[in-house]
């Protein structure tokens, strides 16, 4: 007779691109909306910020619909914290294609300086 194991299968989470990649991988445990999941990565920290994260927009969006579907909520959480994240890109993202060249050359031209300073020292 074949057992199943109720601990969770451990999945993968990596941290953005611009963080320093180290080898060493753990596992961590967290909760998100009473579910338990092991996940690995490389910073416990950041995995236990990310899950509290997703759980507090579940609970919120639980709170405010009638939906006890967890899937369903998940969905909708992800659809606030896309929103969240194109919102805040949007902001960070030059307007337009002439601010975007008046950046560069400003950009190019601060290069320029520093390049003269780092040469006369």
């Amino acid at each position: 007779m074949a057992t199943t194991s109720k601990e969770p299968p451990t999945e993968e989470l990596t941290k953005p691109v611009a963080a320093p990649a180290t080898n060493t991988s753990s596992s961590v445990r967290v909760e998100i909306f009473d579910q338990v999941y092991n996940l690995r990565g490389s910073d416990a920290d950041y995995i236990l910020k990310l899950a509290e994260y997703v759980d507090g927009k579940m609970r919120a969006v639980s709170e405010q619909t009638s939906t006890v579907d967890s899937v369903r909520l998940a969905v909708l959480a992800a659809l606030n914290i896309a929103d969240e994240y194109h919102l805040l890109k949007r902001r960070l993202e030059p307007s337009s294609p002439e601010a975007r060249q008046r950046a560069n050359k400003l950009a190019n031209a601060l290069d320029e300086v520093l390049e003269d300073t780092r040469r006369t020292g």
